[in-house]
């Protein structure tokens, strides 16, 4: 069965697609005191007591659950440190991870500022050479850093893949049989001649053409390639697919099945793209869903799980919303309206051009799901960490470690009293972040401000201060709100 010339949307049934875990109950987006206490103990405790996933637990993790509402199916989203090969974490164990998550992150940063418009200033620092990091890298596809995990079912009859979700790609693919080259995963890699849902793609067809660097392959199917920041990619074909979210059946999805593939997501089947091009699942899905979904992005060092939701449904009562923006130069990326930053109830004096998309699509402020730590323009950073320096004079400081050249020494403290950090948002609202989003232990003595300059105009909101928070992304009516519930 072949792909018509016309275009083809997903098929969803009635019931709008959701994907939800429940969360721990909480307020994410209301207001913090001008200090707040870092529950420094409490912190190490859970990074030393951690305990990872081993390979051969990966199929005891359920799928699905059934939450208190009718229609709403819950998906366990994972952090990638979860699923490794250790039984137990330690501090050197936190340690290696950590530096390993800086290399995918310095990678990463380095792939989106590639993809977006150059004419843009960049101020090189070379706090970001690779070099400077001391430890080996589990190679990932750094466009997506392999962060988070989410399982689906892919074909018909569905067969259980884990699979990286990136906010800032468009492209959703698996590795395929026969692989010409492949790298490892936990589950079988998916064979196009087990499901009965399989449909090659014509390289004539109008999705096809929506594929970037697309192409034909013995002038019939449609051949695609992506490669990313790292030097990994993945090399196939184009076909329509069924998806399986728990209960819930999504036919008619485009989707790469690659053949040939370099990197590594810690045993994941591939990727499943949520970027805000046509061609990433939320653009497939496109006015079923409406452009809208909402996530919850584990906190690191617990046995939680996060989130994943999709649907007008998923948009919660009593968020705060801020302005979605758009590039056209970039349409992948999510771009929100960000106007100032505080610390310690103060707002800083940046102007607000530091953080604005301008006409020619450079600069701005995007969400990003495999960026770990949030990067700003130098000037604002400076202003950030200086104005927190000033505000922590009686903590003891600590030698700077890789990325972070402002850190701590709280080695006997059982918790500290910091200032809060809060982004100012067009239109009024303001994000004020939990201490563990902005101060995060390296070792058992060091904790490091999670803030870096991007070393451009480009300021990227990372992983690490999304932790915890509700994140929705309303598309058809252009706005990103911040909680009410935390996970």
């Amino acid at each position: 069965m072949s792909l018509a010339s016309t275009p083809m949307l997903p098929i969803l049934p009635a019931a709008m697609l959701q994907l939800i875990t429940l969360c721990s109950i909480g307020v994410a987006a209301t207001s913090y005191p001008d200090f707040q206490l870092l529950n420094v103990k409490q912190t190490l405790i859970g990074t030393k007591m951690f305990k990872p996933l081993k390979t051969s637990e990966f199929h005891q993790l359920p799928n699905v659950s059934e939450s208190d509402h009718p229609g709403k199916w819950e998906l366990k989203l994972v952090h990638r440190d979860k699923l490794s090969s250790n039984v137990t974490s330690t501090f050197h164990d936190h340690g290696r991870r950590f530096h390993e998550r800086m290399k995918r992150d310095v990678k990463r940063v380095a792939s989106l500022l590639r993809r977006l418009p150059s004419g843009g200033s960049h101020d090189g620092d070379a706090a970001y050479e690779v070099n400077d990091f001391g430890s080996g890298v589990v190679s990932g596809m750094a466009q997506g850093s392999g962060e988070y995990f989410v399982r689906i079912g892919v074909g018909s009859p569905p067969r259980s893949q884990y699979m990286v979700i990136d906010s800032g790609s468009d492209i959703v693919w698996v590795q395929c049989q026969h692989c010409n080259q492949c790298y490892r995963q936990s589950d079988p890699v998916f064979n196009p001649a087990d499901s009965a849902s399989f449909a090659g793609v014509s390289c004539g067809s109008s999705v096809c053409e929506r594929i970037e660097n697309s192409g034909c392959n013995a002038g019939r199917s449609c051949r695609y390639e992506v490669s990313y920041g790292d030097g990994s990619y993945t090399k196939g074909t184009l076909a329509l697919e069924t998806l399986t979210f728990g209960g819930t059946v999504v036919k008619n999805v485009a989707i790469g099945c690659g053949h040939i593939n370099r990197g590594m997501f810690i045993g994941a089947a591939g990727l499943l793209g949520l970027g805000g091009g046509s061609m990433s699942l939320v653009g497939q899905l496109g006015g079923q869903t409406g452009g809208a979904f909402s996530y919850c992005l584990v906190s690191r060092g617990t046995d939680a799980s996060g989130s994943l939701v999709f649907g007008r449904g998923a948009m919660p009562v009593g968020a705060s919303w801020v302005p979605l923006l758009r590039n056209p130069r970039a349409p992948s990326f999510y771009y929100v309206g960000l106007s100032g930053l505080g610390v310690g109830g103060i707002r800083l004096a940046i102007s607000e051009e530091i953080f604005r998309l301008n006409d020619l699509g450079y600069g701005g402020v995007v969400m990003d799901t495999g960026t770990a730590v949030t990067r700003f323009p130098t000037l604002a950073y400076n202003a950030l960490r200086d104005a927190f320096i000033l505000q922590t004079s009686n903590l003891p400081r600590a030698s700077g470690v890789s990325i972070f050249d402002t850190c701590y020494n709280l080695s006997g403290f059982v918790s500290v009293r910091v200032p809060t950090v809060s982004f100012y948002f067009l239109g009024g609202p303001t994000l004020t972040l939990p201490a563990r989003n902005f101060l995060i232990p390296i070792d058992e003595m060091a904790f490091c401000f999670a803030f870096a300059s991007s070393g451009s105009e480009l300021s990227i909101i990372g992983n690490i201060q999304q932790e915890g928070i509700q994140i929705s992304f309303d598309g058809a009516n252009g706005f990103v709100g911040f909680g009410p519930n935390v996970c």
